[in-house]
Order: C-alpha cells, then sequence, then structure tokens
C-alpha cells in the first residue's frame, strides 16, 4: 500500500505567505545587511523562496543540525552537523528553521549562536507545532500554527522522502 498525503497549506497559500513575511523582513531590516542561516535540510526550500524576495543585502549561509535522525520523534538532543561557513560576529542573524515543534532543537541552538556576538539574532519558522513544545521558544516570524499532526512537504520529510512536494501535506503511514 502507498503512504497517503493530504493537503494542508496548498502552494498558492506558502507563496503568499512568503510574501507576507518578506515584507515585514524587508522593513525590519531596511538599510541593513542581513546573515540569514537555513537550518538544512528541511528550510532549503523555505530559506531559498524567502530570500529571494528579500531587499537588502543578503549572506546566505547554513548549518545542519537535527535532532530527529530518520524518525518521527525527537531524540531530546541535538547533533550539529556542519556549521556556518562565515563568522556571525557584529551581524543582524536571521535563523530559518521549517518547523518549531518540541523546540529542543532552537532551545539548544540559539544559546550557542549568541555565544558568538552577532548583533541581533531573530527566528524564522514556516511552521510551528506548540502542542509538541517540550521548550519554549520565540519566534520573531512565524508562517503557520499547525496541530499535532506530522507533516511534510516544501522541504520537511519522513525519512529524507517528500521534501520535493510544493505543498504542505499531513503524511499518514501505509498500513
Amino acid at each position: 500500500m502507498d503512504d497517503r498525503i493530504s493537503v494542508l497549506i496548498p502552494e498558492e497559500e506558502i507563496n503568499a505567505k512568503l510574501d507576507e513575511l518578506a515584507a515585514r523582513l524587508n522593513e525590519d531590516y531596511k538599510g541593513k545587511h542581513l546573515h540569514v542561516i537555513g537550518i538544512l535540510k528541511g528550510s532549503v526550500y523555505f530559506v531559498c523562496e524567502l530570500t529571494k524576495r528579500l531587499t537588502m543585502p543578503v549572506i546566505l549561509d547554513f548549518m545542519t543540525v537535527s535532532s530527529y535522525g530518520d524518525g518521527m520523534k525527537t531524540s531530546g538532543y541535538i547533533t550539529v552537523k556542519k556549521d556556518t561557513d562565515i563568522p556571525i560576529e557584529g551581524k543582524h542573524v536571521l535563523i530559518v528553521e521549517d518547523i518549531i515543534d518540541s523546540g529542543v532543537t532552537m532551545s539548544r541552538l540559539l544559546p550557542l549562536l549568541k555565544e558568538r556576538n552577532p548583533k541581533s539574532i531573530r527566528l524564522a519558522s514556516l511552521l510551528s507545532k506548540p502542542s509538541r513544545r517540550m521548550a519554549e521558544v520565540d519566534i520573531d516570524y512565524l508562517g503557520y500554527t499547525i496541530e499535532d499532526k506530522f507533516v511534510v512537504g516544501f522541504g520537511l520529510d519522513y525519512a529524507q522522502e517528500y521534501r520535493n512536494l510544493p505543498f504542505i501535506g499531513v503524511y499518514e503511514e501505509a498500513k
């Protein structure tokens, strides 16, 4: 049997939300340079589509941080597999994440990055699932708050698959 994926947020809605978030960022960072750090792999679609809409000079950097492995639940700890390539000291930094679920990853990553003395640091996330929080995280730029469903698409995956879907879908494993 095939896995089932039902559309939760269509592509058109995601594009409208990207325009809205970019407008806020363009206002907040007007006249400034922005160092954007996408958290791989999940944020890649979000960070690319978002930064294409930004009008200020942008440095694009990436980190790979994981608390999930190949499963559907957090392991409770994080692993930094790839660090930034460019120092962030004295820079305005925007962390871009696909989803804030348990909050574990960001609650451990943000203090690590703040120790590097950026001028400012803010967090953008396409999705938030507050019902699953194990650690509180402040999200400065949020796309959508969703219910406790396992979602895929627009960068989000299940065991590395389904990232390429142009929408956010609810994933149900075949029985």
